[in-house]
């Protein structure tokens, strides 16, 4: 039987674009590159996973709708690093440890 949970859409939306963000394979392999490197510039990220200027770009925008990255612009260039907080919030212990181990 369901009882009345009090989730409010706008909760509900906020995790589902957390884990829309995490449910494909190069927004997890971004991930794992930023928590281990720190910040990283767009050009290295383009190169490590050979994907489109295009496709990239889609991919940290789904990463940063669910705050789990922030971009920071010197130059002409834009780094991206982890909101690891954020990222912690959702992971569990073990999937956590593989992004941030202690």
């Amino acid at each position: 039987m369901i009882t009345n949970l009090h989730v409010s859409n706008k909760e509900l939306k906020h995790f589902k674009a957390k884990f829309k963000a995490l449910s494909d394979e190069n927004r997890l392999y971004i991930l794992h590159i930023l928590a281990a490197n720190g910040k990283t510039c767009v050009c290295d990220l383009s190169e490590q996973l050979n994907l489109s200027q295009s496709r990239l770009s889609y991919h940290l925008k789904v990463l940063m709708d669910a705050y789990f990255i922030s971009v920071e612009k010197q130059g002409k260039w834009n780094y991206y690093f982890t909101n690891r907080e954020e990222i912690k919030k959702v992971l569990s212990p073990d999937l956590c440890c593989l992004f941030y181990p202690e």
